[in-house]
């Protein structure tokens, strides 16, 4: 494992921080192989027994994922902030065995284990003497992780040792990586963002990490006026929230931080559609101008604006080295040239290789060695720039394709709109009518005819929202995304 191999070159480095603990790379090998070796119980290799994790972003994180991988074992991180039903889905689905928890882990966790008969491993028991560890060949299944579930019950994601590699080398060319580089951490450990973008890529080139539990504004900003980070990820709610808590700040404070932001090397936004007017009010406040990229669960990252050159807001950029990107039309024929909205399919090393247990969703997915992401894009001077979900986001209206983002990012110029959610209802004359919920912002008031009517002079008619809905707030998921399918529920 090349990435595990790696760490030996950066040795007394520290790899990570958590609070006031800190663990340099040579003890991250040493101590993952003592997790590996407690794992393993006297067995010569787990053979891609999966086991699971629950826990946060943290030296424990990387420890474990580390020795589950060194003991040939399939790593199957949890969602922290996942329902008892979620958890159990993917206890049934993937049948893992084993649990590793942190202190402290919710009693629901012990009850869904004691009932699907799981055993809970503490991490702090996981240590000792290590052993022979199993040579893991790059075609090894490494790890599961699971699709959001927006049309279906989640399916569990295989990637291989050599799948993650791929993701990663590709990234450390493209962002420019090194081992001088330092980044926070507080995404969900449950998505590639957080695992491969972020810890994966950073151990990798023998950089630093520190690690939240969560994001909280004032804590990580704190950090970054300390001029603590080279680099930053984050997703645009993050970046929204952000914006929000330095204009509350007084002027020197947020200058100080600012300040901060501007020093760093590079800024990142993924995950999401990063809304060009959040894209404009960052770049105001800290100079940024932030990298947006395109990838999902079964692909890592796939395209990406440069490190060096045009990010252009709205687009996405282009494919990354060693990924192949077309754009496919409803025939499955390649879309040539500029301006033809068409759905992304992506082929390369970086590519999963299953859904566990269900070849029927894999072959399904895939048309000659083709990876078909249901998402749908257009490239404009080069750049592709990302429609929207064909499931969720392309309203097919009066017989056009519509992307939803498009007319949420021109909605969100409003300045009495904090934020909102476009979606497609049925609609006897139209097919689907655009619909619109929006949450005004903070003193604000707008009613259905004002934002029509404000519409008008800055969409076409057929983009016009057909019904505004004024909500004081939208229904997210447990990632903080907000959930489509139930705003479209509030206009059925």
């Amino acid at each position: 494992m090349e990435l595990i191999d790696r760490a030996a070159g950066y040795s007394d480095h520290i790899a990570i921080v958590t609070g006031d603990q800190s663990l340099s790379y040579s003890d991250l090998l040493t101590r993952s192989a003592g997790v590996a070796s407690c794992l393993l119980a006297g067995a010569d290799d787990l053979g891609e027994e999966r086991i699971a994790f629950y826990l946060p972003g943290s030296i424990d994180y990387a420890l474990v994922m580390w020795g589950i991988w060194r003991a040939g074992g399939v790593a199957v991180p949890l969602n922290i902030a996942a329902s008892t039903a979620d958890l159990e889905h993917v206890f049934a689905t993937t049948g893992v065995a084993r649990l590793i928890v942190g202190d402290g882990a919710p009693a629901h966790i012990h009850e869904l284990c004691d009932r699907m008969n799981v055993a809970v491993l503490r991490v702090a028991d996981l240590g000792g003497s290590p052993v022979a560890l199993p040579g893991i060949a790059p075609d090894r299944r490494a790890m599961i992780l699971f699709t959001s579930g927006t049309t279906s019950k989640p399916k569990g994601v295989v990637t291989t040792h050599a799948n993650i590699t791929a993701q990663v080398r590709t990234l450390i060319d493209a962002w420019g990586w090194g081992e001088d580089d330092s980044i926070p951490l507080f995404l969900p450990m449950h998505h590639v963002h957080g695992i491969i973008n972020v810890l994966s890529c950073a151990l990798w080139a023998g950089a630093r990490v520190e690690t939240f539990e969560k994001f909280e504004a004032s804590s990580i900003c704190a950090r970054v006026a300390d001029g603590a980070y080279s680099m930053f990820m984050a997703v645009p709610t993050i970046y929204v929230k952000l914006i929000d808590y330095l204009n509350g700040l007084q002027v020197a404070e947020r200058q100080r931080i600012c300040d901060g932001f501007r020093a760093m090397r590079l800024m990142i936004s993924g995950s999401a559609a990063l809304p060009v007017k959040i894209h404009e009010d960052w770049q105001a406040l800290t100079g940024q101008v932030l990298l947006e990229r395109y990838g999902m669960t079964e692909i890592g990252m796939a395209i990406s604006n440069p490190l060096n050159g045009e990010r252009r807001p709205g687009a996405v950029g282009m494919p990354l080295p060693g990924v192949e990107v077309i754009l496919a039309g409803e025939d499955g024929g390649v879309l040539d040239g500029e301006n033809n909205p068409g759905e992304i399919w992506v082929r390369g090393p970086n590519v999963f290789s299953e859904y566990w247990r269900n070849s029927a969703a894999t072959e399904d997915s895939f048309t000659d060695g083709w990876f078909r992401t249901g998402d749908m894009a257009v490239r404009e001077r080069g750049y592709y720039r990302i429609m929207g979900r064909l499931s969720m986001d392309i309203i097919k209206s009066g017989g056009e394709k519509l992307s939803a983002l498009e007319i949420e990012d021109v909605l969100l110029t409003h300045p009495d709109i904090a934020e909102c959610a476009v979606v497609g209802a049925p609609d006897d004359t139209w097919g689907e009518a655009v619909c619109a919920a929006i949450v005004p912002a903070e003193g604000a008031s707008v009613d259905e005819a004002s934002i029509r009517a404000w519409g008008k002079d800055r969409m076409t008619h057929y983009k016009v929202p057909k019904r505004v809905m004024i909500q004081a707030s939208l229904p997210r998921n447990a990632m903080g995304k907000v959930t489509k399918t139930q705003v479209k529920a509030l206009f059925s």
